[in-house]
């Protein structure tokens, strides 16, 4: 089976994340869940992969990290989209619509 390279996927880890998030806020062992579950366990997020990006980009402004209790009173960090991070996630849409444009060339061998 063919394995997706990390090196092909690292720039739209943050992608995927802000679309999880677009809806409602989430914590990472979720955002991790469904990841895998959205890519039907095609590509499974390495954690330290997952909370370097949420480091990256509560850095930038995407996302914003607040803390709740969860139902076992374990306080749990939460990462919300802000604004920008809205902006990114569909610049980010955009510039991947071209990338796989570009590349399909390549792979379909039109010259």
């Amino acid at each position: 089976m063919v394995e997706i390279s990390s090196d092909v996927i690292r720039g739209y880890n943050d992608t995927m994340i802000l679309y999880i998030l677009l809806n409602e806020p989430s914590y990472g062992y979720e955002i991790s869940k469904r990841i895998r579950a959205l890519t039907e366990d095609k590509y499974i997020i390495k954690e330290t992969t997952l909370y370097s990006a949420f480091s990256r980009m509560e850095k930038n402004g995407y996302i914003e990290s607040y803390s709740q209790n969860a139902e076992n009173g374990k306080k749990r960090t939460y990462y919300r989209i802000t604004e920008l991070g809205k902006k990114i996630y569909s610049e980010k849409c955009e510039e991947w619509n071209l990338t796989k444009e570009v590349v399909e060339k390549f792979i379909r061998g039109e010259k």
